[in-house]
């Protein structure tokens, strides 16, 4: 079962993240033998168990994602989950306007990161 869990999350892994991106960290960051188990674990539990599940779309767990993050100041996963939202169909514009309105929610300063980071991301993404 867990093989089974872990090879569904290994392709909505790659289905959210995009083959390419998917490899550049699968080759380098995820060579580490450290990040080989938090990589498995993550392809099971998170991939496999949270982003298979009925209910959401895939388009609005993305956005739950990207809240979540500028709500905690998580700006490298930010940059993960921007990226997923984008693949998923959500554009920049829409993206910069859920994160501005959090100000009112989550205050200036996280947000103001928030939007540096998906410019930084915006930017990394366009030039791929």
């Amino acid at each position: 079962m867990a093989d089974d869990r872990r090879a569904q999350g290994r392709a909505m892994r790659r289905k959210l993240m995009g083959d390419a991106y998917a490899d550049k960290l699968d080759n380098g960051l995820y060579k580490h033998p450290i990040m080989e188990k938090f990589a498995a674990y993550t392809q099971e539990a998170v991939f496999g168990t949270l982003w298979t599940r009925p209910g959401l779309d895939l388009k609005t767990r993305a956005l739950i994602c990207v809240v979540s993050d500028a709500a905690q100041g998580r700006d490298p996963e930010l940059k993960l989950h921007l990226r997923f939202a984008r693949n998923q169909g959500w554009t920049e514009e829409e993206l910069s306007e859920a994160l501005l309105h959090l100000a009112g929610y989550i205050g200036a300063p996280l947000v103001r990161e928030a939007l540096l980071t998906a410019i930084e991301t915006f930017k990394e993404m366009a030039a791929e």
